[in-house]
């Protein structure tokens, strides 16, 4: 399987991106090494997140050890990744 980030994504990136250098810089190398075990355990499962309420396609899946969940939808053989949800925000991950 594939992941693909769509355009819906590109602001949560950027913010995933300034807290770590801006905010948190500390936890920026502790939080690329789960990014990437969760990338790849995504694409070897992409059932494994749960499904969000309301929808029948989309699920989330957190990022271990980060404030941070992939929300997305498999399409054929692509994971199409919604957004990136900074799950302190309290957003339902739907909206924007």
């Amino acid at each position: 399987m594939k992941i693909r980030y769509l355009q819906s994504c590109v602001a949560d990136v950027q913010w995933m991106r300034r807290y770590y250098q801006s905010v948190f810089p500390e936890g920026s190398i502790n939080a690329r090494r789960p990014y990437e075990a969760a990338t790849i355990a995504l694409k070897a499962n992409p059932s494994i997140g749960h499904p969000i309420e309301r929808t029948e396609d989309v699920r989330a899946y957190p990022i271990p050890r980060t404030p941070f969940s992939f929300i997305y939808r498999v399409n054929g053989d692509v994971i199409e990744v919604l957004r990136i949800l900074d799950e302190r925000s309290g957003d339902s991950g739907m909206s924007g």
